[in-house]
């Protein structure tokens, strides 16, 4: 199976979309087919063996739309600096065409440029512009090209203004239709915008018919044509003499659907403002380390192992290990934190974050796609292309609305002309007014701009949203489910005790501890090591060191055997523990014990405790206060387990409990109570992640625990997880209020458009029918974007 996100072309409204994914649903060989229509983008799950992209491509044309496929041909167009000669052109070519992989290359002197196809698998953009550093030549990127949503924007613009500059004039001469140079003049004009402006409604509509659909192009494209048509045959006069004209309605008609597609193109661009912000953080140059010193290079020209320096307000332009150097980097864009991080030699740093002081000098460990910023794109084009469960309640609705539309103006004119007995004018324009102030774009846009805009905003804080679908299922969650290690405590043991017998000198009990424990890899011997370096106590030498394993180590110290571990390695080699063990208190009932023995004598017991994060206790509180019930799932034994629990105010513990346990206990807890999240950090926790509703991976936790989880919490900060829920519930209400404004408008504007209240005077004009549909869209995406005040409030 191979999931692949592609751009669509062609699609108008929402019925386009939803008869798409019914279309693709039949294919054996498509596993899942979502189409998000506020980003004209297709998310779909293929079995390359049984269907593969050429067949989509065919299937999306025969259905009367385009889709960009992407290419194993890549294609880079780039100025070149340095270029003085022909020589330079062709010493140039001749180093691109060497390296394998590249199809052609021809670079231009006049223009300073160069053009390289070649083939994706055995190279990438940066790839290329290295070959062009390596001959000597600087490699420039050229300004991109209007992205597409910008293009589309400047096209509603343009065709807005058209229309308006041509509308006018109608307006101006409506009382002088019966002038014959006006009437023709104002057919002429009606007729420029009912075919240029209004093209691409035809175009639309026929598109649908052509595959046996219907779209909202359909209607506009019948409501403009019947009322440009009624007025040329009026024109013509085949109704008789001195029968009215209505070209204005046509043409405002078209100019005000054409100021919604404007207004909603500019709204829906700053729904996915998120997006756009993090593709303009990455830095465009690069100083490259070299043995003849530092070089500016495209930052795209950087590869694994190489060696960039990065000055004090740099950006850093890859993921890497800094190798020289301290400084204090902002990682705001990554974390949602406003205060800078201190880094030293061997922490590692991500790309687009800024040094704020100091100069490092990074060892390039990720690049391109590989960085953590292209994964996290990567991440949110996915969400955003997810499809949440509740919009196929409106891709239901959407489905019959366009018919259902048309069968109601037909019932409305005959209706008004044979029941009511009204003039053939009057019934004519009721049927055009229901035809056009019909919308099912609106119901089409409520989900996917919630979403966009409810994972903009949790990304903004340093939730990163992986699947769109789960900020609906966050938001109804009734069980939250924590592990302990590493999502309720900080992960790293410390030693918050030495208990010593009489006579035993604290400092020396602590150098015997530390110096049997620093071979070990284990989290308390790191712990012990961390707490003896702390207080300057040096590290002695052991000898006849061995491991015995789940009891410690055995070893000699100073010539005396040595013994670290639990209470059973020592009463195992004859130890007696008694009297070190009355020792204890109450308050480390909670704590992991070590105990030390020094030639045959229990001398001290160290205790060692995970400490609770901060903020983790108000993260619980927090959750309580929504309703959830914390439960704590630990694989630790009862009673540290229910020490930490008591201290973080979690309302229940499950303890004792292997991996596959975990994934149990979700079941469990999802059979009595509903829908259940997991937040956790671990291999350990992936399958309960992967079986809970909403699986929430801690940032700083495996690979494997963050491919699992739904959601991430780049910050490391359990409180984020109460965030997030909170995110979920706004954007689950502001699409619950998208769909509900989407369905009383067209509940309302329906009968009041069909002429059910003009006994009372309440008559809506085709034309502001018209101009009513395309706001409603607006309204829905104006709607979406006031959760962003919620990232306020977190």
């Amino acid at each position: 199976m191979q999931t692949y996100v592609l751009p669509l072309t062609g699609i108008s409204c929402a019925n386009c979309a939803a008869r798409i994914e019914r279309e693709l649903a039949r294919i054996e060989g498509i596993h899942q087919a979502n189409v998000n229509f506020a980003m004209a983008q297709l998310t779909v799950v293929l079995d390359e063996s049984r269907f593969t992209l050429s067949d989509l491509t065919a299937k999306i044309q025969a259905l009367g739309y385009g889709l960009e496929l992407p290419s194993l041909s890549g294609e880079l167009s780039f100025s070149v600096t340095g270029l003085n000669c022909a020589s330079c052109v062709a010493r140039l070519e001749k180093a691109l065409l060497a390296q394998p992989g590249i199809e052609t290359a021809l670079v231009n002197l006049a223009a300073a440029s160069a053009f390289v196809r070649y083939n994706t698998q055995l190279l990438d953009k940066g790839a290329v512009f290295r070959l062009v550093v390596d001959a000597g030549y600087t490699p420039v990127e050229r300004e991109e090209a209007a992205s597409a949503e910008q293009a589309d924007l400047a096209a509603q613009r343009k065709w807005f203004v058209f229309s308006l500059a041509l509308s006018i004039p109608l307006m101006a001469s409506m009382s002088m239709h019966h002038h014959p140079v006006v009437a023709w003049m104002n057919f002429i004009l009606a007729s420029v915008v009912q075919f240029s402006a209004g093209l691409a409604f035809y175009r639309g509509a026929f598109a649908a018919l052509a595959s046996k659909s219907s779209n909202m192009d359909l209607l506009v494209a019948l409501g403009t044509s019947a009322a440009w048509g009624y007025s040329t045959l009026s024109l013509l006069g085949v109704f008789g003499p001195d029968h009215p004209l209505f070209f204005e309605t046509s043409a405002w008609l078209i100019t005000f659907i054409r100021l919604g597609k404007y207004l909603e193109a500019r709204a829906r661009g700053r729904a996915g403002e998120a997006l756009r912000s993090l593709l303009h953080l990455q830095a465009d140059n690069a100083l490259l380390v070299t043995e003849l010193g530092e070089k500016e290079v495209p930052a795209s020209a950087i590869r694994v192992g190489d060696r960039v320096a990065v000055r004090a307000g740099g950006i850093i332009p890859v993921d890497g290990i800094i190798m020289s150097g301290s400084c204090s980097v902002d990682e705001s864009m990554l974390t949602g934190e406003s205060l800078p991080t201190s880094k030293h030699v061997g922490d590692s740093v991500t790309g687009a974050t800024i040094n704020r002081n100091g100069s490092i000098i990074v060892v390039a460990t990720r690049i391109g796609e590989e960085t953590l910023l292209a994964q996290i794109v990567a991440m949110v084009r996915e969400a955003q292309g997810d499809k949440a469960p509740i919009q196929r309640f409106a891709d239901a609705v959407s489905a019959w609305f366009v018919p259902a539309v048309i069968l109601l103006s037909v019932l409305t004119f005959l209706f008004w002309y044979v029941l009511a007995a009204t003039p053939l004018l009057t019934a004519f324009s009721f049927a055009v007014a229901v035809m056009v102030i019909a919308c099912p774009c609106a119901m089409g846009l409520a989900t996917p701009t919630a979403i966009m805009v409810g994972s903009g905003v949790a990304l903004a804080r340093g939730i990163l949203v992986k699947k769109g679908s789960a900020l609906e299922a966050i938001a109804g969650i009734k069980v939250m489910l924590l592990d302990k290690t590493g999502t309720i405590t900080e992960g790293a043991p410390r030693l918050v005790e030495l208990i010593s017998a009489p006579g035993i000198d604290r400092t020396q009990l602590l150098a015997c501890l530390a110096a049997a424990e620093y071979h070990s890899t284990h989290p308390l011997a790191q712990a012990a090591v961390s707490a003896a370096m702390q207080e300057g106590i040096p590290l002695g030498e052991v000898t006849d060191l061995e491991e015995i394993e789940g009891q410690g180590l055995r070893c000699h110290y100073q010539g005396y055997p040595l013994l670290v571990g639990n209470r059973r390695l020592l009463e195992d080699a004859g130890v007696k523990t008694q009297g070190i063990s009355a020792r204890l208190t109450p308050a480390f009932s909670g704590t992991t014990l070590v105990y030390i023995a020094v030639d045959g004598h229990a001398v001290g017991i160290a205790c060692f405790s995970d400490p609770i994060k901060p903020t983790s206790v108000a993260a619980i509180a927090r959750m309580r206060q929504m309703g959830i019930i914390t439960v704590m799932l630990t694989g630790d034994r009862l009673q540290v387990a229910e020490q930490v629990a008591k201290q973080a105010g979690v309302d229940e513990v499950v303890a004792d409990v292997l991996p596959a346990g975990k994934r149990d206990v979700v079941r469990q807890w999802q059979e009595s109570h509903g829908r259940v999240a997991m937040t956790g950090d671990g291999i350990n926790d992936a399958p309960a992640l992967a079986a809970a509703d909403v699986g929430i991976a801690i940032g700083s936790g495996t690979d494997v625990a963050k491919e699992t989880g739904d959601i991430i919490l780049i910050r490391n900060d359990l409180m984020d997880a109460a965030r997030a829920i909170t995110v979920g519930r706004r954007t689950l209400v502001k699409v619950k209020q998208n769909l509900f404004w989407a369905l009383i408008y067209n509940i309302v504007g329906i009968p009041v458009a069909a002429g059910l209240l003009s006994r009372y005077g309440l008559v809506l004009k085709a034309e502001f029918a018209g101009l009513a549909m395309a706001f409603s869209s607006v309204s829905v995406v104006i709607n979406s974007l006031l959760l962003k005040r919620v990232g306020k409030t977190l």
